[in-house]
């Protein structure tokens, strides 16, 4: 939990290892997750380095395994999960993964190429089938009556005439072709017979009722038989063409009935045996599939470690002699005990003599940021990394972002159902975690759901407290503990009136406020309730964003004292305070005196609740040195002194506009120049030797350690120039970012206002329409009203105001909160760890 407030001590470490040991050491580190390796090969090309044909064998065994995943999802064969990770294979093993990989590809395709091959055959028959059905029935026309009709169509009386005066009275035969076609393809294909031939052949179709199968891709598609009788071999040139230009599958028909008969029966016993054999060869496949389903996930894992380990290798160096690999690593300094564990283990494995070497270096490049989470505090971090990683050894604003995010978020969200919701939606989440994140959903909006469970569940818990603390649970209170006051009016004077108002000076109150909260009584004064509601809720927003920037302030101290920085303590840090607490911190203690000193009850009229003075009004008369006015019996001021005090705390606060403008740039103008006249001493090592680098050896510092920053404090290559101006954007930002961050954290009030008007409005304008209804008419309607009701309630208040409250107390904290100390120009620590390598890759494949 401790580098979650400041992020771990990290070291750049040099690495050897022995060639034959690298592959089993890189693995072990893998599996423990906490080594990021730096590539000390930026210039070679990915295809130029040692371990290329090793990453492209992985590639080749990735391809065939998607195509194995692909073959097992089209048969809906479940795949074996167990969940387990199987550790990364040897070397040695890759052949007889390969081999095996190979082998099932080689199979299946084979199987796949035979069964497309049956299901073409069968296909054939099956369209063969159809055309002697169907054609039968054609020439069982063609022998009625209707025959010397189509010839007279097709070839005028006069041929009928002169064909059966000449050649013996033998009748003129056409001569046909038969096929089948798509379905919907068939009226243009009709369309273009006509015209080519010129109507001089005559078309029948009839549609084939089953689907049939396409066998290149499985597709189910509808056709058509069809038979074309024309005469001549030009006009059967002509339909062929057609045929073949609209992909229409032409297939021979006999003319003798008795030759059709005899292909019907022997097609239907091929089509049999085809049935046969195509059952087998699916059985064969099956069980392929289901064999390759039992240890595809396994086998995935095993290929996608070998080949990251690969990828990492790449990554390293290799000696003059080539029998040592040289890596470069960022290691956190509490597990370099573990990591070395690791790499022993990773020798022992491998069977190497020589044990690898693991030496720390000094550098003076920033380290990356690790903070180290769980699942509870992953969710918060997560918020504060998308604003900007902290910079090395920064102070991290996720611990105090998990009680603050969710509190001010329920200001905004104060509704004791509405956060009920939010808190039985965010536990259940909770509760039932690992069935819910086993099936990896590709709902983005559901993932970032899941994601935020905890800060959902949080969120609810939070709203329901000050839900509580307004008394408001669906636009509507709960009166607990009885409330303070009691109406004094006769029974007529209340019937007869529609507004009356209780006196807190007299028996209207029984002078002791509500336990906890409002008091109900509120809610049954629609005139002022909104009005004393405004007050209440604008006064703790500017109460609490005022102890919220402050807090900011804080621990930006922090971050100095680690760095030891005192220049910035003393030049930034301090006048910041003094300018928050002299103006803004003033302001919220006079919320606190009006509280406390005036009352409606008081028997002084000076400190009579119609004496109090404005908060605003004099804060404005502060800033301005301008006298109030005054207003008979009732004073402007709150206390004795008051002005001279005010005066006193604007002349300091605005004195330290100029502290935070010019006092670092001037010291480190100074600094310069006494460094500038200082003599240079050589620098001497343990053995007395002197060299000239002595202002480089004093500023430099183990790699993990806090800098000692000199004169300078790392402005040692600015221009004095760009210091002022630096400073001075620095210093306007801050003061008037004062100002409009107070303004801002008038949201709180804002959206808690707007939030319990909507609930109000929901409820007298929907739900009380059907609370008004009586009799089982009323039932059915307060049924029907509940329902709209409830939709709206969690759509609109629940959902809609909700995201709404989140982005607003996320740019609280983003803008007014983490500017106060935050500067997020770090970068991850990004380990080599198979855990996320897997969960990257298996991400992408479903994707």
């Amino acid at each position: 939990m401790g580098s979650l407030f400041r992020s771990e001590e990290m070291s750049l470490c040099q690495l050897f290892l022995q060639s034959e040991a690298a592959y089993a050491c890189v693995s072990e580190l893998g599996e423990l997750g906490l080594v990021q390796f730096r590539d000390l090969n930026p210039d070679v090309n990915a295809f130029q380095r040692k371990f290329v044909n090793e990453v492209r064998r992985c590639d080749e065994m990735e391809r065939k395994l998607r195509y194995l995943e692909k073959e097992i999802k089209k048969d809906g064969i479940p795949m074996l999960d167990t969940g387990e990770s199987p550790e990364a294979p040897q070397p040695r093993e890759m052949i007889d993964l390969e081999a095996t990989f190979e082998k099932l590809e080689n199979e299946l395709r084979e199987v796949n190429q035979n069964a497309e091959a049956l299901k073409r055959n069968y296909l054939e028959l099956t369209e063969l089938k159809h055309i002697l059905r169907k054609t039968q029935v054609f020439f069982d026309e063609m022998a009625d009556s209707h025959r010397e009709e189509e010839q007279v169509n097709l070839l005028g009386e006069e041929g009928i005439r002169a064909g059966g005066a000449g050649a013996q009275g033998q009748n003129l035969k056409l001569g046909f072709v038969a096929g089948v076609i798509l379905r919907e393809r068939l009226p243009a294909f009709e369309r273009m017979l006509w015209r080519a031939c010129r109507g001089n052949v005559f078309l029948r179709q009839a549609m084939i009722e089953d689907p049939l199968e396409d066998p290149s891709n499985g597709d189910k598609v509808y056709k058509s038989v069809f038979i074309i009788f024309f005469q001549g071999d030009q006009l059967k040139t002509r339909v062929k063409k057609i045929c073949e230009g609209f992909r229409a599958t032409l297939y021979p028909c006999p003319e003798a009935p008795t030759d059709r008969r005899e292909m019907a029966m022997g097609v239907m016993t091929r089509i049999e045996d085809l049935h046969t054999v195509l059952g087998q060869t699916q059985d064969h496949r099956h069980r392929v599939l289901v064999a390759a389903a039992k240890n595809l996930k396994n086998w995935f894992v095993k290929v996608r470690k070998i080949k990251a380990i690969y990828h990492t290798l790449n990554l390293f160096n290799l000696d003059v002699t080539q029998k040592c690999l040289i890596a470069e690593c960022w290691v956190p300094l509490l597990d370099f005990e573990t990591i070395q564990i690791a790499l022993r283990r990773g020798t022992e494995r491998s069977g190497s003599s020589v044990p690898p070497i693991l030496n720390r270096m000094e550098t003076f490049e920033d380290p990356p940021t690790y903070n180290r989470t769980n699942k509870f505090t992953n969710a918060f971090q997560a918020l504060i990394n998308a604003y900007g990683v902290a910079s090395y050894r920064e102070m991290n604003p996720a611990p105090y972002t998990i009680i603050t995010f969710p509190f001010l978020f329920a200001v905004m969200f104060g509704d004791l159902g509405h956060g009920l919701i939010m808190a039985l939606f965010g536990l259940w989440m909770v509760l039932k975690e690992k069935p819910l994140a086993a099936k990896k959903s590709d709902n983005e909006i559901w993932n970032i759901f899941f994601g935020g469970r905890y800060i959902i569940f949080l969120m609810g818990v939070f709203s329901m407290y000050t839900g509580f603390v307004y008394n408001d649970i669906f636009s509507k209170s709960l009166n607990l503990f009885g409330s303070a006051w009691s109406i004094n009016y006769n029974t007529s004077t209340v019937m007869s009136n529609k507004a009356l108002q209780l006196d807190p000076k007299g028996l209207d109150y029984a002078q002791t406020p509500y336990p906890i909260g409002l008091d109900p009584v509120w809610q049954v004064a629609p005139l002022n309730k909104i009005i004393f509601q405004n007050a209440y809720k604008m006064k703790i927003s500017i109460i609490f964003g005022v102890i919220h920037m402050l807090f900011g302030v804080f621990v930006g101290l922090f971050n100095h004292r680690y760095f030891k920085n005192k220049m910035a303590i003393y030049c930034e840090f301090i006048p910041q305070v003094i300018f928050l607490v002299f103006l803004f911190f003033y302001m919220t203690l006079l919320m606190f005196i009006k509280w406390v000193k005036y009352s409606a009850s008081s028997e002084t009229v000076e400190f009579s609740a119609g004496c109090a003075p404005s908060i605003l009004i004099t804060f404005i008369n502060m800033v301005l040195f301008k006298a109030p006015e005054e207003g008979g019996d009732c004073s402007p001021y709150m206390f004795a002194g008051q002005a001279g005090l005010q005066k006193f705390l604007v002349v300091v606060a605005l004195l330290c506009v100029p502290w935070m403008l010019l006092a670092k740039p001037i010291l480190i103008m100074r600094g310069r120049k006494e460094a500038a006249h200082q003599p240079i001493v050589p620098y001497s090592n343990e053995n007395g030797d002197a060299d000239g680098a002595g202002l480089n050896h004093s500023a430099t510092a183990p790699a993990g350690q806090p800098q000692q920053q000199g004169a300078g404090h790392g402005h040692d290559n600015e221009e004095m120039s760009e210091i002022f101006i630096h400073q001075g954007i620095h210093t306007i930002e801050y003061v008037l970012g004062s100002v409009s961050h107070t303004a801002s954290y008038l949201r709180l009030w804002a959206l808690s206002l707007a939030h319990a008007q909507l609930a109000e409005v929901l409820w007298n304008m929907v739900l009380q329409n059907g609370l008004k209804q009586d009799g089982w008419i009323g039932g059915v309607a307060l049924w029907a009203v509940f329902a709209f009701w409830a939709v709206l309630t969690v759509g609109i208040l629940v959902l809609m105001e909700g995201l709404s409250a989140f982005l607003h107390t996320l740019r609280l904290h983003w803008v007014e909160f983490q500017s106060k100390f935050y500067a997020g120009l770090g970068y991850a620590f990004q380990p080599f760890s198979f855990e996320v390598i897997l969960e990257t890759s298996s991400s992408s494949t479903e994707d």
